[in-house]
This record gives structure tokens, C-alpha cells and sequence, in this order.
């Protein structure tokens, strides 16, 4: 990777800023986002060593008064019910997963990020999943490597597949991205909150998290420095979990990690009524990241 153009991150330490031609789609990110940091500093190792806070346009601002009243709340399932009513008005998103009335008073379907999440969780590379990772692709500048099997090129039917999917008009209407910037930006606030039970306190940078893989498909391989550690190009968009035991159940090879708290998604106690916590699941936006590898 010696042969592309290469800028400097926040620190002053060297990234690539645009692959050789030849690279493998995983190598490459957009080259625009609409977060604070360029996509080739953020997809790196050297940002995931010290980290900045990351801001979705103006999203905090527009929903201001959704974060003023969220600052008044008492606890974690006061903060979540005060989001949650916020996205019901706003989108017409009912916590129960139904759609909104319409003027005849039946229910009508809309896209939400509750539908989103269940999707995800039941398996990530279908439409739901598809229209996640072309979230973070539109909001990050981080390319997928993975939906249902490896993208090397853009010009393949894994690419061709994937962006069918992500334009899925079940799934990617009723402004679903801007939906995901919320809960973006809710689950940075609620990490920043610091609840008493909280699995991290508010002055953390990082989380320690787990990932089980059969084997390395679905991760370009950057570096082997040794047989207990990688630097793995993750997808875009990935699953950890905050329990080793339960990340085993997914693959003979544990992956563990030290992932920035800026580039978590979503986690169980954010949406403490829903029955997302069995696998204490955390999604986490993509890149290089160094781990540590290892045999159940």
C-alpha cells in the first residue's frame, strides 16, 4: 500500500488517503462523510488508538429539544422511554413495531430502527442489515467487505447484490437514515451519561468486546504480527459481544478487541423494554482494528 496518496491523522502519524487501483475493495473508503473525521483517518488502526468523539452533521441541534429533555432524565429507562416517545411523533415509529394510523385509521408500514435492529440480530446479511451498512456507508465513508459473501470490486454481483438490498423500499424509506443518526447520537449520549450500571463508566474511551469467527472470511487481513494477533479490516458494520462465553457460540477463534466508544452503534441497555440483550450484543462501525486471536 506504499504506492497511494497519503495524508496525516490528528496526531500527525501517516494513513493512506486512496489505495492503488488494485487494492481490494476492503482497502478503500469514500472519500467525503458527514462526520468530523475524514473516512481514511477514521477506518484506521491509529485512530482506533486514540479515538475523537464523532458529531453527524447537525443532528444534535435539530433534535435539541429531544436532548434537553433526555438530560432531565432520572435513569437509563426514563431516558429510553423519552427517545422512544421522541421517534414515535417524529417518524410515526410505535415501540410495539406497528406503523402509524392513517386518516382512514388503519395501520400503515414504516421503516424503523427497531425493525432494523430485530433484522439485524436475526441475520445480518438480508435487506435489514443491507440498509445498516449503507447507513454507515453514507453517514461514515466506511465501504462493506461482507453481505452474504466477501465484496472484492465493485464491479461484481456481491456488490450489485448488496446495493439492491440496501435500496430495499421495504426497509429504506420513511427517512430511515435520519432515524439512525438519532440513534447514533442517543447511544453516545447514553454512553457519556454514566449511569450507575452502566457497562462503562463516562470517562472510558474504549470497551473491551469479543467476537467469535470460524475463520477469516469476512475479514481482510491487513497484518499478522504474530499468531495471537491480527490487524483485520472489519466490515463496515460488525457484531461484538461484551461476554467471551457467548461470543464462542459463533466461532472456534475468539477475536478481542479494544473498540472505541465513539464507533459504537447500538448496545443492549440503551432500549432496556426490548429483547435485544441475550447475546449482550454491541454493533460497531468497521475498519482496521489490531486483536487479539484466540482458540476456545
Amino acid at each position: 500500500m506504499t504506492d497511494g496518496a497519503l495524508m496525516r491523522d490528528a496526531n500527525g502519524r501517516t494513513v493512506e488517503a486512496d489505495p492503488p487501483p488494485d487494492s481490494p475493495l476492503a482497502l478503500r473508503a469514500h472519500r467525503t462523510n458527514l462526520v468530523n473525521v475524514p473516512a481514511a483517518v477514521l477506518c484506521s488502526e491509529a485512530y482506533n488508538d486514540e479515538p475523537r468523539r464523532l458529531r453527524i452533521g447537525a443532528t444534535r441541534s435539530e433534535h435539541a429539544a429531544l436532548f434537553e429533555a433526555l438530560d432531565e432524565s432520572s435513569d437509563a429507562l426514563t431516558a429510553s422511554d423519552v427517545f422512544q416517545r421522541h421517534m414515535a411523533e417524529v417518524f410515526g415509529v410505535n415501540p410495539d413495531f406497528s406503523g402509524a394510523e392513517g386518516p382512514d385509521g388503519k395501520r400503515r408500514f414504516r421503516a424503523s430502527y427497531l425493525r432494523l435492529l430485530k433484522g439485524w440480530m436475526f441475520d445480518s446479511n438480508r435487506a435489514e442489515g443491507a440498509v445498516l451498512k449503507g447507513w454507515v456507508e453514507s453517514r461514515f465513508g466506511l465501504l462493506p467487505t461482507f453481505h452474504g459473501e466477501p465484496i472484492h470490486r465493485f464491479a461484481s454481483d456481491a456488490w450489485a447484490a448488496y446495493g439492491e438490498q440496501k435500496q430495499s423500499t421495504r426497509f429504506h424509506n420513511n427517512n430511515i437514515h435520519l432515524q439512525l443518526d438519532l440513534l447514533y447520537e442517543f447511544c453516545q449520549w447514553t454512553i457519556r451519561r454514566g449511569w450507575p450500571d452502566a457497562p462503562m463508566p463516562n470517562w472510558a474511551s474504549h470497551i473491551r468486546l469479543y467476537r467469535g469467527v470460524n475463520d477469516f472470511e469476512e475479514h481482510h487481513i491487513v497484518a499478522r504480527p504474530d499468531k495471537r494477533t491480527a490487524v483485520l479490516r472489519l466490515n463496515n458494520l460488525c457484531s461484538f459481544s461484551i461476554n467471551r462465553d457467548i461470543a464462542g457460540q459463533f466461532g472456534d477463534y475468539i477475536l478481542d478487541a479494544w473498540v472505541p466508544l465513539s464507533k459504537v452503534v447500538f448496545f443492549r441497555d440503551i432500549l432496556p423494554r426490548y429483547p435485544f440483550q441475550g447475546e449482550g450484543e454491541y454493533l460497531v462501525i468497521g475498519g482496521d482494528y489490531r486483536v487479539g486471536v484466540s482458540l476456545l
